[in-house]
């Protein structure tokens, strides 16, 4: 089996675990940022989950700050920590961060050090169900719901424009459009709004 091969610029942070996770039914995402549709396949996924365990999987932890990152993966398990404890106070959730590698081929290889082993895969996107699949995992896909609005470069394109806006109810208020109201207040009220109006080019990269 090849061994995942570490660039300069791609820094192995964080570290995987030393002891290899129990199984558990994964969802895999950026998460930039946590928006609507994140939130329509956790639902499905916690009730899928029947009581169980189910892992959430931050990806694109060792990528710099820029307009398609905006925010590092402490801050986004933040996000998500937040609508859980919202939405789903007592479900049985861990959340794990997996850093990039950018070879397909070995990801599933790569990712598994982190969220562990078979399991199921719970998706809503085709490619990710097909690595997965083909690497011998049991996969749950599901469409996702208004995908078309629920694209992150959408919704960070919008968010940089909210970016200069100081008034938190009219900023709110166009947020929990596509970003559930507890994570749009977060991200108001950290400021990780309004560090996109210091970021660079338009968003392109979807996630």
């Amino acid at each position: 089996m090849s061994e995942v091969e570490w660039g300069d610029d791609m820094p192995e942070v964080p570290t995987a675990p030393e002891i290899a996770l129990e199984p558990a039914l994964v969802i895999l995402g950026r998460f930039q940022p946590f928006h609507r549709g994140h939130a329509a396949l956790m639902d499905a996924a916690i009730e899928e989950a029947k009581g169980g365990l189910c892992r959430i999987a931050i990806g694109s932890a060792n990528q710099p700050e820029t307009l398609e990152n905006p925010w590092n993966w402490e801050e986004r398990e933040e996000m998500i920590r937040c609508w859980l404890d919202s939405e789903h106070p007592d479900s049985d959730v861990e959340i794990v961060a997996i850093p990039d590698i950018n070879d397909p081929p070995l990801w599933v290889q790569h990712a598994s050090k982190y969220h562990g082993g078979p399991g199921f895969l719970f998706t809503s996107d085709g490619a990710t169900a097909e690595l997965y699949r083909d690497a011998g995992w049991p996969i749950i896909e599901v469409e996702l719901e208004n995908r078309e609005s629920w694209e992150g470069w959408r919704i960070r394109s919008t968010l940089k424009m909210l970016s200069t806006v100081t008034e938190r109810e009219a900023a709110l208020l166009v947020m929990q459009e596509n970003v559930p109201k507890s994570v749009s207040e977060l991200l108001f009220d950290q400021g990780w709004l309004h560090r996109l109006a210091f970021l660079g080019r338009d968003f392109e990269v979807v996630g």
